[in-house]
C-alpha cells in the first residue's frame, strides 16, 4: 500500500502537468480536447475496476478466499465512482464540443446502461444484508455483469455506429499525446489500486471494532 501511494503521489502530479503543459493543444477539439486525459482513464479504471470484480467474485465462489466477496464490492464501489466520473467528464466534453451535454451518443448510451447494471447490483446487496449467502448471490451477479459489460463497452457503440465520440486511432499521429494518455492512465490505474486498499483497510477496521464490541 506504501509503495502505491508513493507511485502515485509521483505519477498523478506528473499527469496533470503533462496534460496541460506537455501534451498539444488538440486540433479538433482544442483545449477541450485537454479532458480526454481525464476522462479516457476514468473510463478505462471503470471497466477495469468492473472485471476485478467479477475475477474476484469467480475466486469467491471457488472457496480461494474469505474476504473476496468484499473486495470484490469495494471494487464495484470504485467502478462506479470512476462510470460517474466519465460520463460527468464527457458531457462536459459533448457540451463544449457539440453545443450539447448529452446527445445519446451510442457510447453515452452504453454507458448508462453500465451504471443501472451496477446500480442494481448495489440495490441487491443492500437487500441482502444480514443474510447468509449475501455473498455468494452477490458474487454471481457480479460475474454475470462482468460477461455482460465487453458488449456495452465495446461491442454496443459499434453496432449503433454514427458515433459523435472521437474513434481510437486518431492519437497515434500524436506521440506526446499518446504518451501523456498512458501516463495518465497509469495515474489512475494507481489511484484505483490505492483506493481499493483503503477501502479493504477501512472494512477490516470496522470487522475488528464490530467484533470487540461484541
Amino acid at each position: 500500500m506504501k509503495h502505491i501511494a508513493r507511485l502515485l503521489h509521483i505519477a498523478m502530479p506528473a499527469a496533470i502537468i503533462m496534460a496541460f503543459l506537455y501534451a498539444p493543444t488538440a486540433e479538433v477539439h482544442g483545449a477541450p480536447g485537454r479532458l480526454l486525459f481525464f476522462h479516457v482513464p476514468m473510463a478505462w479504471i471503470s471497466a477495469l475496476a468492473f472485471l476485478t470484480a467479477g475475477l474476484l467474485s469467480m475466486a469467491h465462489l471457488a472457496g480461494r478466499g474469505r474476504f473476496l466477496d468484499s473486495t470484490a464490492r469495494h471494487s464495484a464501489e470504485a467502478g462506479l465512482a470512476f462510470t460517474f466520473l466519465a460520463t460527468a467528464s464527457g458531457s462536459v466534453w459533448s457540451k463544449l464540443s457539440w453545443g450539447s451535454y448529452w446527445n445519446w451518443d451510442p457510447r453515452q448510451t452504453s454507458i448508462v446502461f453500465l451504471m443501472l447494471i451496477y446500480i442494481a447490483y448495489f440495490s441487491l446487496d443492500s437487500a441482502l444484508r444480514g443474510k447468509t449467502n449475501r455473498g455468494r448471490i452477490a458474487s454471481a451477479y457480479l460475474i454475470l455483469a462482468m460477461a455482460v459489460m465487453p458488449f456495452f463497452v465495446f461491442l454496443f457503440p459499434r453496432f449503433l455506429g454514427m458515433s459523435l465520440h472521437p474513434q481510437s486511432g486518431t492519437l497515434e499521429t500524436d506521440p506526446a499525446t499518446r504518451i501523456t494518455l498512458l501516463v495518465s492512465i497509469a495515474a489512475h490505474t494507481l489511484l484505483y489500486l490505492h483506493i481499493l486498499s483503503l477501502r479493504n483497510r477501512t472494512h477490516r477496521l470496522e470487522q475488528n471494532i464490530r467484533n470487540i464490541a461484541r
